[in-house]
Formats: structure tokens, sequence, C-alpha cells
């Protein structure tokens, strides 16, 4: 039997956002240049035959999962947590900016986190599973989520 093999990849996005009702600076508008690392494991493909011969997945196939599930969504965007006065907010700043992502949570990094899993987990193909994400808000501070811890 193969070895079960970890692979990693860095994504990067900048994005704005509030954190509504918290008693912080951070209620404030305010960006991140985010950094995310998505690890996923599986065994690499035994079949000679296959073009995925030797890889547990493509590096491009993940990196189409993560960009089309994650940074084409958040990237350049003001994130909010979805109210009802912030509903009124989003409608408003969306007649002047294109880019307002309503959420359905406050959007901190450990939220944001929780999101990002279960979008990302919806798209892996068979025998390849999300091990963990690290999402940095900035150079010293992140959030990580392991799937053992969430099972």
């Amino acid at each position: 039997m193969t070895a079960v093999i970890r692979l990693t990849k860095e994504f990067r996005f900048e994005a704005a956002h509030a954190l509504d009702g918290y008693d912080g600076a951070c209620r404030e508008i305010h960006g991140h240049s985010y950094r995310l690392f998505v690890t996923v494991k599986g065994r690499p493909c035994s079949d000679a035959s296959s073009p995925k011969y030797g890889m547990v997945t493509d590096f491009g196939y993940l990196k189409s999962i993560v960009e089309q599930q994650v940074v084409s969504r958040f990237d350049h965007a003001f994130v909010i947590h979805r109210t009802p006065d912030n509903e009124k907010l989003a409608s408003a700043l969306g007649e002047r900016f294109a880019r307002i992502v309503t959420v359905d949570y406050r959007p901190t990094c450990e939220n944001m986190l929780a999101d990002f899993a279960a979008a990302i987990s919806r798209h892996l193909p068979e025998g390849v599973t999300l091990h963990s994400l690290k999402l940095h808000e900035t150079a010293a501070s992140y959030a990580e989520w392991f799937a053992d811890d969430n099972m």
C-alpha cells in the first residue's frame, strides 16, 4: 500500500472586512493581505497507465478549486456579516462598488476558515481529503483549521 502524502499550496488575496459588534478597533472597516495555506492528503495514484500516476492530485486542480471557491469570491472584496442593518449598507455600497460579499457569520479569520473548509472539501476529487487550512491575516497572526478537530 502506498503512503499517505500531504500536499500544500499557498494562495494570496486582499480583502477588507468589519467585525460588526466587536468591542475593539476591528469593528471598523479595515483590510488584510491574506495568505491561505491549503493542505490536502491522500495516496498517490498507483495506476501506471493514468496520467496522474504518482500524484495525490494535480496541484493545478487544487489551485482551480481554491481559486474558484475562495480567491475569486473574496479577493479585493469588502466582507460583511449579513444582518438586516448590514444588508442596507451592502446594498448602498453595491451601488458604487462591485465586490461586496455578505456572509452568514461575523467575518473573523476563524469563521472564514470554517467557510473555506466546507467549500473546498465539497470539490476535492475522490480519495483526496482536506487535512488543514492556515489563514494569515498579518505576517504574525493566523488561525488554523484541522480536519481531525472537526470530525
